[in-house]
């Protein structure tokens, strides 16, 4: 009997395990024992009594920093509004927070987003841009492409007169290792429509980002 009931909790794990994972993906359980051979690797004893739960608190911590993955950039930006009172003029969110992660050492980049977009007669609620730089940073990146990828999403969902996007972040596969130069910020940008055509309306984004108004 105890035998039968061990392998009924035995079966019933296995299915537990299976179905946290789509197709062609690892699941929870093959996720966390990754955890314990690059712990092994790194020359600890991962069934010590400090590191005995690392795996499983890792892998959650995984679950945040990529959920970008899960997400449609251009569905949160689905609602729009007209009720303007005719306003056409930029609409700008100046120093967003950003925290992703290098797609070459997967350490952190950390820094801000300034976005701006020049509305055609429609715009979308403030929080669903800064909702659209969380998708695309929640996933292994570059800057150069995030950066992109930011303008393009904006660009397409909201079909703007112009989109700009300048991020500014420090990238911890160079602050923590490597070149080990703390200090360093790199920065990229991205400019559609009239901020890409337009030289008054890139300087004018620009001297809004250092508060130049």
């Amino acid at each position: 009997m105890d035998a039968l009931v061990d392998d009924a909790r035995g079966k019933s794990r296995d299915a537990s395990q299976k179905s946290d994972a789509e197709p062609g993906r690892p699941s929870r359980a093959q996720a966390e024992e990754a955890v314990r051979t690059l712990i092994a690797w790194a020359g600890d004893d991962p069934t010590r009594e400090g590191l005995a739960e690392t795996p499983a608190r890792v892998v959650r911590s995984y679950e945040e920093f990529f959920a970008g993955y899960g997400r449609d950039p251009e569905e949160e930006l689905d609602r729009t509004f007209e009720e303007v009172e005719g306003y056409r003029d930029m609409v700008m969110l100046r120093d967003i927070d950003l925290e992703s992660h290098c797609e070459h050492h997967m350490v952190a980049i950390i820094g801000k987003a300034h976005v701006a977009y020049m509305p055609t007669g429609r715009v979308v609620g403030i929080s669903k841009i800064a909702r659209v730089v969380d998708i695309f940073a929640k996933r292994l990146q570059t800057q150069e492409t995030m950066t992109a990828q930011i303008g393009n999403a904006i660009q397409n969902a909201l079909k703007p007169y112009g989109v700009a996007v300048l991020i500014e972040a420090k990238h911890h596969c160079m602050t923590t290792r490597g070149a080990h130069k703390p200090d360093v910020v790199t920065i990229t940008n991205h400019f559609t429509g009239v901020f890409q055509d337009d030289p008054r309306m890139e300087q004018r984004f620009l001297s809004m980002i250092r508060g130049d108004f």
